[in-house]
């Protein structure tokens, strides 16, 4: 496992609301994360988890701590900084794939080529999420799975930094979700991204470098796993 720290979370706090109505939707948060870990982060519904996922991608602000990404703090960072970095660092995966209706699984994933310096061609990334040969169909005509093989493509055509996953296998049975999963540990293992999963299954930890247990804001547990399991070797 690469040793390079890419992450890295400073008593990181964000708060809501004012005076006697202030709710802490992560308190003061410490954790690092290194180059190429398979990251799942733990927790019920209201932990904290997606706030997290938040943070890290520029799309919420903290209200204390630092967050640093590569060496550099984000926490502070201008809009139209903070638009390059979402840009250059981070892909997303959503729960719902965000796909372009109108453009087939080739077009959506290209237009990455109209935000990033360096993207991986649109062919690649659909060969190794095993798609090839659905590249001019349109969303409404692939599976459930199969769109959201799509929404990894284009995230990793961005070649970011990392890939963040809030329940990327929230709306789909629990076959194709493990289709899915391989994908984003194959991203790790063999592309070598750094792969965030926010998740509330327990089950994933035993495929995770690294798990990171949230609850009311809060971490109450870091674990690093030693002999982490392929997706395929986890008990469903």
């Amino acid at each position: 496992m690469n040793t390079k720290e890419i992450i890295r979370f400073e008593h990181v706090t964000r708060e809501y609301g004012t005076g006697m109505n202030i709710i802490k939707a992560v308190d003061d948060l410490s954790f690092s994360i290194s180059e190429g870990e398979f990251v799942v982060i733990l927790g019920p519904s209201g932990a904290g988890k997606s706030t997290i996922l938040n943070l890290l991608g520029g799309m919420d602000f903290a209200t204390s701590g630092k967050i640093f990404v590569n060496g550099k703090n984000i926490v502070g960072l201008s809009d139209d900084l903070l638009t390059e970095y979402r840009a250059n660092h981070v892909g997303f995966v959503f729960q719902f794939y965000n796909l372009i209706p109108t453009l087939t699984a080739f077009e959506n994933i290209s237009l990455t080529k109209k935000i990033v310096k360096n993207p991986i061609d649109a062919k690649e990334v659909l060969s190794l999420v095993d798609l090839a040969e659905h590249a001019n169909k349109f969303p409404a005509q692939l599976s459930g799975g199969e769109q959201q093989r799509v929404s990894i493509a284009r995230a990793v055509a961005k070649n970011p930094t990392m890939l963040l996953c809030d329940e990327p296998t929230g709306a789909l049975d629990s076959e194709t979700g493990i289709v899915v999963l391989e994908m984003l540990q194959k991203m790790s293992r063999e592309r070598g991204k750094t792969v965030i999963i926010v998740t509330h299954n327990a089950v994933l930890r035993d495929a995770a470098d690294k798990v990171i247990r949230i609850r009311n804001g809060k971490i109450r547990e870091i674990i690093t796993n030693e002999t982490p399991k392929s997706i395929g070797e986890v008990n469903w």
